[in-house]
């Protein structure tokens, strides 16, 4: 078993002070909101408060399910279903810095 030395990271983890600097914004031709996770639901579903003012009950897709490990208050872009518009799918997480660059460039408002 090989012994990771204090002080480094392994690859692909980002630090704190990690610079972001490519971060993905919803786009609108393709009907994508940002949302915030108001609650977890179970069984791949969560209770999502969108920017556009609606709550939604949005679904974590099956690929995303074990990749993305979301929590509650966290920021994520939400893809409202066409036939049913009280319904979402989460199709992208935020992490930590690119949240913060998020509110910073005016897209979240607090």
């Amino acid at each position: 078993m090989r012994k990771r030395r204090l002080g480094t990271t392994q690859p692909g983890h980002s630090g704190d002070n990690s610079e972001v600097s490519r971060v993905r914004t919803p786009r609108k031709d393709r009907n994508e909101v940002l949302a915030t996770v108001a609650c977890l639901l179970g069984s791949k579903r969560v209770t999502l408060q969108c920017m556009d003012g609606v709550v939604r009950m949005g679904r974590i897709p099956g690929s995303k399910k074990k990749r993305m490990w979301i929590r509650e208050g966290d920021i994520v872009i939400a893809n409202p279903w066409e036939v049913q518009d009280s319904k979402a799918e989460v199709i992208w997480k935020y992490t930590r810095p690119q949240v913060e660059w998020l509110e910073r460039k005016g897209y979240i408002k607090y």
